[in-house]
């Protein structure tokens, strides 16, 4: 799921693109995308836009009229530029055509979650924030209080959109790393300098990722957008080596999400398993590195 680095970077990418562009047209290939009804989208058609923003992970084009159109991506959307005269390149879910040129929504696989609101006025736009914080308007005592608000594990924490804004499940595998913190480590155990150093690891990781993306986009709109990239420390890269110390990194999978960790520098050698997990094989999970290591030379 495009998390805040990355809708930032399409929201860059758009404004020198659409913003005092009309919308001259929107075509709809599935009628599933559009989850509102009043105003009916046709309503957007003419309007200039004045205005991008974020709204946790999601997109807001401001339109003329006091009319906001709200784009989220969920997992599998994406967005692409064609400019004006470009030829087409597929057809995707839905198609907003300005002067300049087309931005085309699509969604891989089956499972269509993506969605597109048109809503009128501040108040109902307010309606669909979730109203977690935003890490770049708050400081350590705001910081603070959100992630001690209800006593979670820190992945679930950094994840849920009623505390923090923007942050999905590849973000805070990085920044978790990047703090030395067990993704399951409570936020109610955690301690004040647990808590500066996971604010500063969040703040870090989150700007140092946007303006990578800025950089490899050299002005060109991101088309390359996913939660898996090679130079990342621990998302997506079970099985080989922390680039901090050289550990495997490990994970522990959870309906439809996972949490990816270096055990050496997060968790003190020790293994976490998810619940599933440890009830099937009880006393065959290995605990420790040494545990696994162990089993795997068969000692």
């Amino acid at each position: 799921m495009p998390e805040l680095p990355d809708i930032v970077a399409y929201i860059e990418a758009l404004q020198p693109r659409i913003l005092g562009q009309p919308v001259q047209n929107i075509l709809i290939a599935s009628p599933f995308l559009v989850r509102s009804v009043d105003p009916p989208l046709s309503e957007a058609n003419g309007k200039k836009v004045i205005g991008l923003r974020r709204l946790g992970k999601r997109i807001v084009l401001a339109l003329d009229g006091d009319l906001f159109l709200i784009i989220h991506l969920m997992i599998a959307g994406r967005l692409h530029w064609r400019d004006a005269g470009a030829k087409a390149k597929g057809r995707g879910l839905a198609t907003f055509v300005f002067p300049s040129g087309t931005l085309v929504f699509t969604e891989a696989g089956t499972k269509r979650r993506a969605s597109i609101y048109l809503v009128r006025g501040e108040s109902d736009l307010a309606a669909h924030d979730p109203g977690g914080i935003d890490i770049f308007q708050t400081d350590l005592a705001g910081f603070r209080a959100a992630l001690t608000r209800e006593n979670h594990t820190l992945k679930r924490a950094l994840t849920d959109p009623h505390l923090f804004s923007g942050i999905g499940n590849a973000y805070s595998d990085e920044i978790l790393h990047a703090a030395g913190l067990s993704p399951m480590k409570l936020t109610g155990k955690m301690e004040a300098p647990e808590i500066k150093r996971l604010y500063e690891a969040t703040q870090s990781t989150l700007r140092g990722w946007l303006d990578k993306l800025r950089d490899d986009a050299k002005g060109a709109f991101p088309e390359k957008v996913t939660a898996f990239r090679e130079d990342m420390a621990v998302h997506g890269r079970y099985g080989k080596p922390c680039p901090k110390c050289g550990t495997l990194v490990q994970r522990i999978v959870y309906a439809e999400n996972e949490a990816n960790y270096c055990p050496s520098c997060q968790t003190g050698g020790r293994l976490l398993a998810d619940r599933a997990l440890s009830r099937l094989l009880k006393e065959d999970w290995p605990r420790t590195l040494e545990e696994m290591e162990q089993r795997r030379s068969g000692k």
